[in-house]
């Protein structure tokens, strides 16, 4: 995998082909025409940044007992998405003030790291928060969410109960408003259900409530590597996969189970794999930007 292009592709140009006038041409009538043009396919390139990891001391709450998970470590990854007609910023982790005095260890025994910024990392391949397009998190927790006041310019996708749920009674939901109060003034659009991104079928959001109200996983349909969702919290390690568990502090279990199985036939129908985004042994094995996937 290369290095990117900081930024230069905003958007691929793709040649349009002259006209030609009705009729017959002046002359023998075998004078050709212009050559269609061939058409360019659509930027479209995934990156792995490691936004931190947690180290949790029971899995109880995520509805297993030691002897069913193989680690206690949690991956805490972000994703940037570059296509032709912009960028899209998917979770945005830990904040990154946590690098600072790096492992922290909450009251419920939680250790919190984080070793490089996710700034840092953007500013790698040539972006400044500005710069992404758009901003689109599987939910607000504190680890999706940690750094989202650095994107207030960006265009905020979100689903409308998830929205709700912010600006109302966040405290209920285990949502941090200070970590996301400056998205309130973003310019936003507020989703009900799935939504294509570009437009084009290759970055699709689709509503998956049930860890919160309005969580959501992404689709990219990437043409080297393949169809992928990713996962956001819709299961947290891959036992919670297969062993179809709901952890206790989701806001609605039957949403949860609901989810799941909507997510399940999706990936047979799309062909696409899963990644769950917490699963630390897979997480380890992705390649992180600068290289990327396409």
């Amino acid at each position: 995998m290369s290095r990117p292009i900081p930024k230069a592709f905003t958007a691929l140009l793709v040649a349009g082909a002259l006209a030609c006038s009705g009729g017959q041409p002046a002359g023998d009538g075998n004078v050709a025409g212009p050559a269609p043009a061939e058409e360019k396919p659509t930027l479209l390139r995934l990156f792995v940044f490691d936004c931190g990891n947690l180290r949790i001391a029971d899995p109880g709450p995520f509805s297993l007992t030691m002897d069913e998970v193989s680690t206690l470590e949690l991956s805490v990854p972000c994703y940037l998405i570059e296509h032709g007609d912009g960028t899209l910023l998917w979770d945005v982790g830990l904040s990154d003030s946590l690098a600072e005095g790096s492992p922290h260890t909450q009251e419920n025994g939680t250790v919190t790291t984080v070793t490089v910024t996710l700034r840092a990392q953007l500013e790698e391949l040539g972006y400044q928060p500005a710069d992404i397009t758009y901003l689109a998190l599987s939910h607000l927790h504190y680890d999706h969410a940690g750094n989202a006041n650095d994107f207030a310019s960006s265009i905020w996708l979100v689903q409308r109960s998830e929205h709700e749920a912010a600006f109302g009674d966040a405290q209920d939901f285990a949502f941090d408003r200070a970590l996301y109060s400056e998205l309130e003034s973003s310019e936003t659009l507020l989703l009900d259900g799935d939504r294509d991104v570009f437009g084009d079928g290759a970055v699709v959001i689709k509503s998956a409530p049930g860890h919160t109200p309005g969580h959501q996983v992404l689709f990219v349909n990437l043409p080297k590597t393949g169809p992928l969702v990713l996962s956001g919290d819709l299961y947290h390690f891959p036992e919670s996969r297969t062993l179809k568990r709901v952890p206790t502090f989701n806001f609605d279990e039957a949403e949860t189970l609901a989810s799941m199985d909507a997510v399940e036939d999706f990936l047979i129908e799309s062909g696409a794999r899963l990644w769950i985004e917490h699963d630390f042994a897979a997480n380890a094995l992705l390649d992180k930007a600068p290289a990327y996937y396409e």
